[in-house]
């Protein structure tokens, strides 16, 4: 199930923020603790309007809530709530004194034992616990504790590497008897997780418009991008790694090109500090092929049964195969690159060339120009490293601040760097360099469409390309080597 999590102020804006969500959604979570006081008095109505199943929860500022009141207080109020509603569940924190939850009538004056008048009435339990800071050491433990309550367990926890992320993976195969249960990574490192949740055994994953716990995706991402609700024990898992990853578009490519062919299938970014600890969690959910970004393209390759030419002479991999029980590297980079500009290399337009940048990314644009008996001038803010890349694939270097000297002597400039998105949007790596209007400028990056680096030389006539169409093409070529189809000519992805 996806779980709408509510982030309104009023019972009026949080129904309409079920209305927006409920073709994607398939149950409420109610969040009283962000509701204006004076919404809590009619909160019980809401399960009733917005006709599907809900969870009340209440939550206390320690455990990501706004709640400031004390636990005998807060749990008397959502008492008066539940009892009076149509809710399905309530989130009781693991850690609520018993006494707490013995609420005094203010009516008849006689104490009530809410936890019992919650099961009298058919209303589930939800037993949470939440640690924001990491994935506890006994969190199987936790679980089948939480458990033998007869209610069902939450855990909301925090991974901090993706060491963190395979023990979550594993409470699948660890706690198989716990049929009912409820697991939370929080952060970019969880985000693989909530859309994978059913690959760790959670009954469901939440979702928010406003990302009210760290790493939510939105309900409409979770229900169309991914179908992480169609998840199933046939679907085959591909990826992509990096660090930074989340911001990735590539998703945009592949999920809807496995739906467009009926393949049973899910593409998901997974944030990863450690090669050697991925291939391990690629072992234990069967991932059967992935991409590879920065900073991880040269990391793989001791761990690559098999590669392809490209990335023997590149020395770089952007794409991993599961073929023949070993893992199979490519790369589709060199080709994504060179596809909006062939006919011009054909045409002996391009016949040299200045590559901005010397890092991971330069290598397979320097080789494709190489091989295409382009002469080709590699220039970086630290000298070693263009020396390094220039020396291997028999080209020249200058640094940066030399890069002045090249102004009109060039027919294409390729910025490969990560300067003019993120952080760096609106700035340049070459601020400074002039174009004279007959170059083919080339930037790497595809969002935002225009960097201040391609602004300048399209505002000097320059004809100029960003990196979607590079993104794209390499993207259709892995989506060949994932599934063994063409790309369908009929997806337009939009990034």
């Amino acid at each position: 199930m996806i779980c709408l999590t509510t982030s309104e102020r009023t019972l009026t804006a949080a129904l309409k923020q079920v209305e927006r969500n409920k073709e994607y959604i398939d149950m409420v979570e109610l969040r009283l603790d962000l509701l204006e006081e004076g919404e809590l008095v009619s909160a019980q109505i809401f399960p009733r309007l917005c006709a599907l199943p809900t969870i009340a929860t209440f939550r206390r500022i320690c455990d990501g809530g706004a709640s400031k009141l004390n636990d005998k207080t807060r749990i008397s109020i959502l008492r008066d709530i539940v009892l009076k509603g149509d809710f399905s569940y309530v989130d009781i924190e693991d850690d609520v004194k018993k006494s707490d939850l013995k609420v005094k009538d203010a009516e008849t004056d006689v104490r009530h034992d809410f936890e019992s008048e919650l099961r009298a009435k058919g209303i589930r339990i939800i037993r949470s616990y939440h640690d924001f800071e990491k994935v506890p050491a006994e969190l199987f433990g936790k679980i089948t504790k939480l458990a033998k309550k007869g209610d069902i367990p939450k855990v909301a926890v925090t991974p901090n590497n993706i060491v963190d992320v395979v023990t979550i993976f594993r409470i699948q195969q660890e706690l198989k008897d716990v049929k009912e249960k409820i697991v939370v990574a929080m952060g970019d490192y969880g985000v693989c997780t909530r859309i994978l949740y059913k690959k760790i055994g959670s009954m469901l994953t939440f979702a928010s418009e406003n990302q009210t716990a760290p790493g939510q995706l939105t309900p409409k991402d979770l229900k169309l991008l991914y179908r992480a609700d169609m998840v199933n024990s046939r679907t085959n898992v591909y990826g992509i790694i990096g660090n930074p990853v989340l911001q990735t578009a590539s998703p945009k490519i592949h999920n809807p090109g496995f739906d467009s062919i009926h393949y049973n299938a899910i593409y998901v970014p997974f944030l990863v500090d450690k090669v050697r600890t991925f291939f391990k969690l690629a072992e234990l959910i069967q991932i059967h092929g992935f991409s590879v970004t920065v900073p991880h393209k040269r990391d793989v390759l001791p761990y690559l049964g098999k590669i392809s030419r490209e990335v023997k002479q590149i020395g770089a991999c952007n794409t991993v195969t599961r073929i023949q029980g070993m893992w199979k590297g490519i790369n589709t980079d060199y080709y994504g690159f060179l596809a909006p500009i062939e006919t011009e290399i054909a045409e002996e337009k391009i016949k040299t060339a200045l590559v901005i940048g010397a890092g991971g990314a330069s290598r397979a644009v320097v080789w494709a120009l190489k091989n295409h008996h382009v002469k080709v001038t590699v220039v970086n803010r630290t000298k070693e490293k263009a020396i390094h890349l220039a020396e291997e694939t028999m080209s020249s270097w200058d640094t940066l601040e030399n890069v002045k000297k090249y102004e009109g002597k060039v027919d294409l400039v390729v910025q490969t760097t990560v300067i003019g998105m993120g952080e760096t949007m609106g700035q340049s790596p070459v601020p400074d360099f002039e174009f004279t209007g007959k170059e083919f400028v080339y930037d790497l990056i595809y969002k935002p469409d225009y960097t201040e680096f391609l602004k300048k030389a399209s505002a000097a006539g320059c004809s100029t390309y960003n990196g979607k169409r590079m993104l794209l093409e390499q993207g259709k070529l892995q989506f060949e080597a994932f599934t063994g189809y063409h790309y369908p000519h009929w997806i337009k992805p939009e990034f």
